[in-house]
């Protein structure tokens, strides 16, 4: 089986070679830190978190450069209000970023760039273009890039730039030559953070700092470059234009992009009043039940965080907490090593073919479901020819590439219990009781006391189980 992704450029699923053999190198643009993260912010981290542990996992090396924005208008605007120092504004929620994607349970990055700590190579990069002819000096001091001196501009987004309209006409930006040529470089505003430059005092254009980074960390070309599908028009078709002009090679190879956040069907934003943030996410619940939420989708696809998707998710991710606890605690010497083994293989290939259509999470959550019924199926007989602890084991392996499921089982049923048990106000030895009044009042065929019994249970979250080897209890997320 071989990897296969879905190329934005080429509006195709293509074989996936890279540059080098066994080395991968991917850049993802990363959070502009103007405020806090939200699950927008946490979606594209985790895609390109799983993207890297699912490469590593088919033995490539992967350098993964990440960016901060950590300089631009909404930042100078925001920490005025706050009546902050721009710099230490963006340390501050970087720092915070840093702490609730770590929390969520992301590896860092190779590399964790920043914009105003390469301005030196964006300064560099900008006087190529110059020097080329890409880029020319306003009479104001600022720098832009000549759009058309760029032939193949478009062709990530499709978008025929002499037929739209989206470009800053020249009234609100004195100096253009042309409505559509973006900012490399923007002369300082009075009072504004500003750094030295051949054109005056200034600060980096947004679309430059990325293909200046990409160059510094990653060289001239690079296998993969992502981010939220918001960025294929006009941040990452401005990155094309910028690297390629200066190195006349191709700057990327595959182009992926996930898909935007809706919040009960809406788009999210600011406007709507309908943002959710990262760290109110992680407030109420764990890193396995969000990571899970966010997977069980396809990463191109837009996706809907409805009031019920993260309850749902935990749910989920309890019973297969619950499952690995049990098969724990379970003695398989006599299985079949054998059907043991063909079932792990069988396990092996649904995951890899899902991973290996470009990544497809959905495929392999669906697939989690199959195994763990089995699982479950299997516990429920008297015996079984199977090795579970083996399969569990298996699975557990896998999903370490969503990085779901790799803290103890038992551990984590346990605070679950305790959580619940801790609201409902009773104990363990309550439950107990109520489990023998139970059994007495089935004994006497006193039907209402056992299902009166029963119901007072569910209502504080705990589910009894009748067995072969008795009644259990369970609790009810």
């Amino acid at each position: 089986m071989t990897l296969k992704v879905y190329n934005v450029l080429s509006r195709s699923k293509e074989e996936f070679i890279p540059l080098t053999p066994g080395v991968v190198k991917m850049y993802a643009c990363g959070i502009t830190v103007s405020g806090d993260a939200h699950i927008g912010h946490a979606y594209q981290s985790v895609v390109f978190d799983v993207i890297t542990r699912y490469l590593q996992y088919l033995g490539y090396a992967v350098k993964y450069v990440r960016n901060y924005t950590d300089v631009d208008d909404k930042i100078i605007a925001n920490a005025a209000r706050a009546g902050a120092d721009p710099i230490a504004f963006a340390e501050k929620y970087m720092a915070q970023t840093d702490t609730e994607m770590d929390a969520l349970g992301n590896a860092r990055p190779t590399i964790m760039a920043r914009a105003t700590m390469c301005i030196d190579d964006i300064i560099n990069f900008v006087q190529k273009l110059i020097d080329s002819g890409h880029a020319y000096v306003s009479p104001y001091g600022d720098v832009y890039f000549k759009l058309d001196s760029f032939a193949e501009y478009g062709k990530l987004s499709h978008i025929q730039v002499d037929k739209n309209d989206t470009g800053v006409r020249k009234d609100t930006e004195p100096g253009k030559q042309n409505d559509l040529d973006f900012a490399l470089w923007k002369s300082a505003k009075p009072g504004e953070i500003a750094w030295k430059s051949p054109w005056g005092m200034g600060r980096p254009g947004w679309h430059i700092e990325c293909s200046a980074m990409n160059m510094k960390y990653l060289g001239d070309q690079i296998d993969i470059h992502g981010g939220g599908r918001d960025l294929v028009f006009p941040h990452h078709e401005n990155e094309i234009a910028q690297t390629e002009s200066v190195t006349g090679k191709q700057f990327a190879k595959y182009w992926i992009h996930c898909g935007l956040v809706k919040v009960n069907g809406q788009k999210m934003s600011k406007s709507l009043g309908n943002g959710i943030l990262l760290k109110d996410v992680l407030a109420k619940f764990d890193a396995d039940t969000i990571r899970f939420a966010l997977l069980r989708n396809t990463y191109s696809a837009d996706i809907d965080i409805t009031d019920s998707l993260l309850p749902e998710s935990r749910k989920h991710i309890y019973k297969m907490y619950s499952a690995c606890a049990t098969v724990m605690a379970r003695d398989f010497a006599d299985a079949d090593v054998a059907k043991t083994d063909a079932k792990i293989t069988e396990i092996v290939g649904e995951f890899e073919r899902a991973m290996n259509d470009n990544f497809n999470t959905l495929e392999v959550i669906a697939a989690a479901f199959g195994w763990f019924n089995f699982i479950n199926t299997e516990l429920a007989k008297k015996s079984t020819a199977y090795d579970l602890k083996r399969i569990a084991g298996k699975i557990v392996e896998l999903f370490s590439v969503l990085n779901i499921l790799q803290k103890n089982p038992v551990d984590y049923v346990n605070d679950i219990k305790e959580n619940v048990l801790a609201k409902s106000g009773l104990t363990v030895g309550d439950i107990k009781k109520s489990i023998d009044e139970r059994l007495i009042a089935k004994q006497n065929k006193d039907w209402a006391t056992a299902d009166r019994v029963r119901a007072d249970l569910l209502a504080h979250g705990i589910v009894l189980k009748d067995t072969p080897n008795g009644t259990t209890w369970d609790i009810d997320l």
